[in-house]
């Protein structure tokens, strides 16, 4: 089975599985780091262009796994963070690893956003090198290995 078609199936699994986690995290750090996520994934190539803020919004808006949060707050949270990476990628980066890191010591929640990520990576159908890699750093960020999830 080639890797891609590997990172669909356990995609796949994840969704299903991060809906029911991300049930028990409902509060503002779970849903701020969440959209930092989104955010470091829809920069994740050093930019974010006006179809893939439009794509990833969009996403945001219709996903069953967040859909236990209102879609206005959690665009409200993306756009925070995208406009900071579109303003100064280097700062907003700082500032969405920090809030990635407010669930350093809440090992379960951390790891419902980090297959959030993992999701909306995937979602276009291309988890690319770069998306790759903002999951890895967001894993460092919560403190979790990487290869807990295959990067």
């Amino acid at each position: 089975m080639a890797l891609w078609d590997q990172l669909k199936e356990r995609a796949a699994d994840m969704s299903a599985q991060a809906k029911t986690q991300v049930g028990k995290f409902k509060n503002k750090d779970f849903a701020n780091a969440s959209m930092a996520i989104c955010a470091l994934i829809a920069a994740a190539d050093g930019r974010i262009d006006a179809e893939e803020r439009r794509k990833t919004a969009g996403f945001i808006s219709s996903n069953d796994t967040l859909s236990i949060f209102p879609a206005s707050e959690l665009l409200e949270k993306f756009n925070h963070f995208a406009g900071k990476l579109e303003a100064d990628y280097d700062f907003g980066k700082v500032e969405a690893i920090q809030a990635l890191s407010k669930l350093k010591s809440k090992p379960d929640a951390a790891r419902a956003v980090i297959q959030v990520g993992i999701i909306i990576g995937g979602a276009d159908g291309n988890f690319d090198k770069d998306e790759m890699q903002a999951v890895r750093e967001a894993c460092n960020a919560v403190g979790i290995s990487p290869a807990e999830f295959d990067l």
